[in-house]
């Protein structure tokens, strides 16, 4: 009766280390990030971005200061997660693994395109949102790892490729958490 006993306490606690680790494994990187802007040589601009893997959407928020007041300003993802350059150039054209056009989330867009950031009189943006087509952690729609790209002016949504949004004001890389 013990070594029955035992073992279905043995069975129980592996099973219960088992879902434990499924459930950290599950929680590691791919489903949070984050990305720290920094201000672009000259600019102002600054802030955090998140990023929430959820039912199959990637919930964005996002805290700026520093921007120009009572504006839009474009957000993106980029190809390259370096902002070495001091301009952003170095993070490359927008995120773009299928080879879609540029445009707004409810049309055909690249996987880096995103809402505006509208400013207030302070020069402040908090926005939240919901991006479709892109991952955390996986896939060739992966936003781990990319730059991310506040700009100086509002994106028009058809200027292709970029949506004219002008001067990279300041930049992050998207960083698993």
């Amino acid at each position: 009766m013990k070594s029955i006993n035992h073992l279905a306490v043995l069975t129980s606690l592996a099973a219960a280390a088992l879902l434990a680790a499924c459930g950290i494994m599950g929680n590691k990187a791919g489903h949070k990030a984050v990305a720290v802007l920094e201000p672009t040589k000259g600019n102002t601009a600054s802030g955090t971005v998140t990023f929430q893997q959820k039912d199959g959407k990637v919930l964005v928020i996002a805290d700026i200061k520093g921007l120009k007041p009572n504006a839009e300003h474009g957000l993106h993802a980029h190809e390259k997660g370096d902002c070495s350059s001091g301009d952003g150039l170095s993070t490359a054209g927008h995120f773009n693994p299928n080879g879609k056009p540029h445009g707004p989330q409810d049309a055909d867009h690249h996987a880096g395109d995103m809402p505006a950031l509208k400013s207030d009189a302070n020069g402040n943006a908090q926005a939240s949102f919901e991006l479709s087509g892109v991952t955390l952690g996986s896939g060739t729609t992966d936003l781990v790892g990319r730059g991310l790209i506040v700009h100086g002016g509002a994106d028009d949504y058809k200027t292709q490729p970029t949506g004219n949004s002008g001067a990279r004001i300041a930049c992050g890389v998207i960083k698993a958490e």
